[in-house]
């Protein structure tokens, strides 16, 4: 995201990808949990698995929601563009870069 600064910016981010040396930062957005107002930021590894992010990062962070149900979890996308993840891939093979956002849904059981 473009940041316009009112003054000269001249020092380097913060949170720039160099710093996190083989981690990165990850957003996760629950779509559609009035719960969970804005997505959330973890550090992990690029060579997570995405099944392992899904039960160890993204699992304990969802289940502060008392009704989240893992068994309900998908339509998964990275930005906007739908993603249908094996759980052995890692998340350098889905393409999920440093800062990026992955969002999903969750069904009614029914």
């Amino acid at each position: 995201m473009a940041v316009k600064a009112l003054y000269d910016y001249d020092f380097p981010s913060a949170d720039r990808a160099e710093l996190f040396g083989d981690d990165q930062l990850v957003y996760v957005h629950w779509d559609g949990n009035p719960f969970f107002c804005s997505a959330a930021a973890f550090r992990v590894p690029r060579t997570m698995p995405f099944g392992t992010f899904v039960s160890d990062v993204v699992g304990p962070w969802a289940a502060s929601d008392p009704d989240f149900d893992p068994a309900t979890v998908g339509g998964w996308r990275l930005f906007d563009d739908e993603i249908h993840a094996s759980p052995h891939a890692s998340l350098a093979d889905l393409g999920v870069g440093h800062k990026g956002l992955l969002h999903f849904s969750t069904v009614p059981a029914a």
